[in-house]
């Protein structure tokens, strides 16, 4: 399965996650391939250009879907109009003034995605989670025909990815079993980072507690059966936050993150990384910044994955980054953890496995391999085999939990 859409790197993944959407009605593979080839040598202001064209090609369809009365056509035209927006998006800082373009594009990004989430049936329920000094945005889903309290599914993002996506990798899927979904921006994640400006922070507990807190204070969740299932960076939130919340019955880090910070090394390679433990910030933040000052896809790539942690300076920002460590306290976690470990994991190689040897409470290793197509980080391309492994074992668990 050696397939290639794009000379980006980044571009090239993003192809394969807009594929795997289709799964869940978030894309259309023809869509995706046509535009895929039409940015095939990884131009920035193309990729751009190409998914915003598209996203609003299908934004038009769905509205003129909804004026003749046409309301699957509609919906499911909004899911992939804010799928396309989202795929956009990654190239943003690859543009001529990236902030006016942002600025302009998220907006339409989230109403998209807001029109479709109020079109399911039932519709969902935009909520906003207390939370320091602004509250989390979010949408609590259901599924259709449920009453009373409902096992239900808190979705964490990754670090940069668009809530669609949470969406069609998390929250279908869990409707689809029965579970209520609760989607949320966190600190450092989309709106919470594009309007508002608040950034990332490596104490995710406080983050997940104010939205337990939350459910707990709906009589629709039932308190026996909340779920914690985190996809990419979010793979050290899920462990981290488990290390002091307790009242979550079992959790999912697709994959394993032991330290965020690895992902960025792999990147940098040994000699920046030498510079950089040498404790020289003035040589250290030199040399970054003539290579971002070349401005080609590493450079916009290190923009937009830094860009939620809001630091300038480019050895303060590592510096920051290796904050993010789970193994001081992964000795505290007791709560029943499913980590994913797909072949070809290319952001954190070797760290699900780490994170599941050092675990000491209940724990689930599952492999994703190349020979099935479920490879890769976020096994963009297996999709049916994720949902099927993953849900079944947190269907088991929750049975467990509840006495069944």
């Amino acid at each position: 399965m050696t397939y290639r859409f794009s000379q980006n790197d980044q571009f090239d993944y993003e192809i394969l996650l807009a594929l795997g959407a289709a799964w869940r009605q978030g894309a259309d593979v023809g869509e995706v391939l046509a535009t895929a080839a039409a940015v095939a040598d990884g131009d920035g202001e193309a990729w751009f250009t190409a998914w915003v064209e598209l996203a609003r090609k299908v934004r038009e369809q769905a509205g003129r879907s909804a004026a003749a009365g046409r309301t699957v056509s509609a919906r499911d035209a909004l899911l992939r109009a804010a799928g396309y927006f989202g795929t956009a998006l990654v190239g943003v800082d690859a543009v001529a003034d990236p902030e006016r373009r942002l600025a302009e594009v998220f907006p339409e990004h989230r109403a998209c995605l807001d029109r479709f989430l109020t079109s399911l049936d039932p519709p969902a329920e935009p909520v906003a989670v207390p939370y320091e000094n602004t509250p989390l945005p979010g949408y609590l889903v259901s599924p259709p025909g449920a009453s009373g309290p409902l096992p239900t599914l808190i979705a964490n993002n990754g670090s940069d990815g668009p809530l669609s996506c949470a969406w069609t990798l998390l929250g279908a899927p869990a409707v689809a079993r029965g579970y209520r979904v609760l989607l949320f921006d966190g600190p450092g994640q989309q709106s919470m980072l594009f309007e508002r400006g608040v950034t990332f922070r490596p104490d995710w507990e406080n983050v997940i507690t104010p939205v337990v807190d939350f459910l707990l204070s709906r009589p629709d969740v039932d308190p026996r059966r909340i779920v914690l299932a985190g996809i990419s960076q979010a793979g050290y939130w899920v462990p981290r936050a488990l290390a002091y919340e307790r009242r979550i019955a079992a959790a999912v880090a697709d994959p394993g993150v032991t330290r965020v910070v690895d992902s960025w090394w792999h990147n940098l390679g040994p000699d920046l990384r030498y510079l950089w433990e040498s404790g020289d910030r003035a040589t250290f933040d030199r040399v970054i910044e003539d290579a971002l000052a070349e401005d080609g896809p590493l450079a916009a790539t290190w923009r937009w994955r830094a860009k939620p942690y809001g630091i300038d300076s480019p050895f303060d920002l590592v510096a920051e980054i290796s904050r993010y460590d789970v193994m001081p306290v992964v000795d505290r976690i007791t709560t029943p953890l499913l980590i994913t470990d797909p072949d070809g994991e290319h952001f954190w190689p070797g760290a699900s496995r780490e994170l599941y040897n050092t675990l000491t409470g209940p724990k689930h290793l599952v492999r994703f391999t190349e020979a099935e197509g479920a490879h890769r980080h976020c096994e963009p391309l297996g999709r049916a085999l994720f949902e099927q492994r993953v849900f079944d074992w947190l269907d088991d668990r929750l049975a467990a939990a509840d006495g069944v």
